[in-house]
């Protein structure tokens, strides 16, 4: 089954939100409304880069990159298509 790393972009202040999901669109829809935490702040959020990987375990790998990078500038290459993940992942 597939599996979707995804960015979200918050309408209020810029903000990324970078997660991974079956079903990315559900989980926009989830993070408007329903969730709590750090993406309750930031509401709207709109989804501005979808990914799909054949595996869970590519899809992990390629979130955890992103991640790890803690940078606006890399999220941004990647939703722009500067950053190919697929090239990146283990």
């Amino acid at each position: 089954m597939s599996h979707f790393v995804y960015i979200l972009q918050s309408e209020e202040n810029g903000r990324y939100y970078v997660g991974r999901s079956k079903n990315p669109e559900r989980r926009v829809e989830h993070h408007n409304t329903t969730s709590k935490g750090f993406t309750s702040r930031y509401r709207p959020w709109t989804l501005v880069f979808q990914q799909e990987f054949d595996s869970k375990e590519e899809a992990v790998s390629a979130e955890k990159l992103i991640k790890s990078w803690k940078s606006r500038k890399m999220t941004r290459y990647v939703i722009e298509g500067k950053i190919q993940l697929e090239e990146r992942i283990e």
